[in-house]
């Protein structure tokens, strides 16, 4: 009886253990998509606001900010467990996605000079 109760506290133990790689590994990468999206977004923003037009510079820099923010939103909905966050990621998709289609339209027809 020992023996099987040791043989069952082994396999519970490798099994935590695998559940807790998995995470592991699934953390790493969540930090790795927030990296890449974070380093993208604030060299694209830095440079749209770059431009000497205020105007294009804003849309020009909140464009990226925008874009960010639906990638953050998808790493979220991808990674996240709290039903709250995940509602608010759903919701961040949608009501940017408006947005970054007004700036792109925006700057479309106001290049600039």
């Amino acid at each position: 009886m020992k023996k099987i109760a040791a043989v069952v506290s082994v396999i519970a133990l490798l099994a935590v253990t695998a559940v807790k790689a998995d995470q592991t590994e699934d953390v790493k990468q969540m930090h790795e998509a927030y990296q890449q999206s974070m380093g993208a977004m604030k060299d694209d923003m830095h440079h749209g606001m770059m431009s000497d037009d205020p105007d294009v510079a804003f849309a020009a820099g909140m464009l990226p900010h925008h874009e960010g923010a639906v990638e953050m939103a998808k790493i979220e909905l991808k990674y996240g467990k709290d039903p709250e966050m995940l509602e608010l990621a759903r919701k961040i998709v949608a009501a940017q996605a408006a947005e970054i289609a007004q700036m792109k339209a925006w700057l479309k027809a106001h290049p600039a000079k």
